[in-house]
């Protein structure tokens, strides 16, 4: 990974941006491994609701990351988009190497995101998105090809982790919590739609949703 991309976005940075915005809301990046050089899942955990979006990548490359970012920012409102991923913090691991291009878009519009790093080998940073992990393992023991898998069963896998209900959450399913606290701010019908948005982007079904 080129060192010069955790320049003003190490932990420490990180630290001190969260101090100054203590109201953004952190989704920890992370990719889950199959076999060696075949393909990976990229998840996006909302640490607060426990949620997690898993996508599956037939290379574990940068734009690859790029591209899963690029396409909510298109199809939901940009105000919409800022709200749901303020704050990324991943790895330390090449693909997500080019943090620049998460953060704008095309255009170099400033900032849609920002994008922080853990200290390196230091995974209790991002504990949380580790710890669903385990959910996941459940279901696809490490060392399985994930090329076997469609992202359709991957979404079916999420489905069932995301309805899980939780003590942490008031016994509440992440699904819940997402669908009250995202109604609540942007009203019930847009944190319905998102909700749906955000499960239907991992399959060919996001160009029929809506946002209204």
């Amino acid at each position: 990974m080129d060192k010069s991309c955790r320049i003003g976005r190490d932990f420490h940075c990180f630290e001190i941006y969260m101090a100054e915005h203590p109201d953004a809301s952190v989704r920890q990046l992370d990719s889950v491994e199959g076999i060696k050089g075949g393909a990976v899942l990229l998840t996006i955990h909302f640490a607060e609701q426990q949620l997690q979006l898993a996508f599956l990548r037939q290379h574990n490359d940068s734009q690859s990351v790029i591209a899963i970012f690029d396409r909510p920012y298109f199809e939901l409102r940009m105000d919409i988009f800022i709200e749901l991923f303020p704050v990324l913090l991943a790895d330390n691991s090449s693909e997500f190497s080019n943090p620049s291009a998460i953060e704008l878009d095309a255009q170099g519009t400033p900032h849609r995101t920002r994008m922080f790093y853990c200290n390196p080998s230091v995974p209790y940073q991002k504990g949380n998105c580790e710890n669903n992990h385990e959910l996941i393992r459940r279901i696809i023991p490490k060392g399985t090809d994930l090329g076997r898998y469609s992202q359709e069963q991957i979404d079916l896998m999420m489905s069932h982790i995301n309805s899980y209900s939780r003590k942490k959450l008031g016994n509440k399913s992440p699904y819940e919590v997402f669908e009250f606290q995202y109604g609540k701010k942007s009203g019930p019908p847009v944190g319905r739609v998102v909700l749906i948005f955000l499960f239907s982007i991992q399959t060919n079904l996001f160009n029929r949703i809506a946002v209204v």
